[in-house]
């Protein structure tokens, strides 16, 4: 065997990727992990409450605890960006922004590209207030004023979820008509919490340690400047699955990766897991991404003893 060969590539530091790796080592798979932050997106999540066993997690700690069950197994780790994965023989080749590698297999596992408004203050207040997960942050705005950006389904769904917990929610669209479908529309309509902001953009979000307000194109109730606790960015979100699609991998009408029941899909060799591929009912939760991983795993390893 070629010792510049892995067994397995990773692509993806998430999560899913993470889980894979653990799974790998304990399988004895030689592989190599890339990605381009510890722990991915779940760093941006304030606090998490739902992984089994811990009460109370920050993202960011999560994560780093992830990555170093994955190292202390021996995993070895690139933190760049993938370019590009072409297939030669038998072969993957995947290129970076520093090197090239090669691997009997891979797991695709770089999860979601949250669209961001790009306004002034969004970067600087991320898990300070902006969020772009309400089925993560809503508890942490119990009796608080949050603004929902977004008009589409995901958007009238974070609305009436946070509406659950907060005392006021602003639901801001840039258009004249919500696109989301009517049954939403009615639950909108019908919850007092919720008031709906047509025909306006978001132009910035100001705060000091976090979030405190919000700046309109156009005046609401006679003024540009909206007090708010929480910013929830709902305008959509892309697998950033693209270096797979020239080898022909299988996506349904949204780009995520179609996958089989052992996380494979319609490529030998090629694998994904997480948020980028149409398993778990598309839950897109920390918790289902890192079982995908384990899946993908496990599958990769009954694979490479076939050949």
């Amino acid at each position: 065997m070629n010792e510049n060969v892995w067994d397995l590539i990773i692509v993806g530091t998430g999560p899913a990727g993470l889980s894979a790796s653990v799974y790998a080592s304990r399988y004895k798979v030689k592989h190599l992990v890339i990605g381009q932050e510890p722990g991915g997106q779940i760093n941006e999540a304030h606090k998490i409450e739902n992984w089994p066993g811990t009460t109370s997690i920050s993202g960011t700690e999560l994560g780093q605890k992830m990555m170093e069950h994955a190292k202390g197994l021996g995993a070895e780790f690139k933190f760049e960006s993938v370019m590009n994965l072409d297939k030669k023989d038998e072969i993957y080749e995947l290129e970076t922004s520093n090197a090239k590698y090669s691997a009997k297999s891979v797991i695709l596992a770089m999860g979601m590209q949250y669209r961001q408004l790009n306004v002034p203050g969004e970067e600087e207040f991320k898990g300070k207030g902006v969020s772009y997960c309400p089925t993560c942050d809503a508890p942490f705005f119990q009796n608080k004023i949050i603004a929902v950006i977004g008009g589409a389904n995901s958007a009238a769904g974070a609305a009436l979820l946070l509406s659950e917990y907060a005392s006021k929610v602003y639901l801001i669209y840039r258009g004249e008509k919500l696109k989301c479908d009517p049954a939403y529309f009615d639950k909108l309509s019908a919850d007092e919490k919720i008031t709906i902001i047509y025909g306006t953009n978001l132009k910035g979000i100001q705060g000091e340690q976090t979030v405190k307000n919000i700046v309109l194109d156009k005046p609401f109730e006679n003024k540009n400047e909206l007090d708010v606790d929480g910013v929830f960015v709902e305008i959509g979100s892309d697998p950033g699955a693209e270096m797979a699609e020239h080898l022909g991998v299988k996506m349904d009408e949204q780009r995520f990766i179609e996958v089989n029941p052992d996380q494979s899909t319609n490529i030998s060799g090629i694998y994904a897991a997480g948020d980028i591929t149409t398993g778990s009912n598309k839950m897109r939760q920390a918790i289902t991404a890192a079982a995908e991983g384990a899946v993908a795993a496990g599958s990769v390893y009954k694979k490479l003893q076939t050949m």
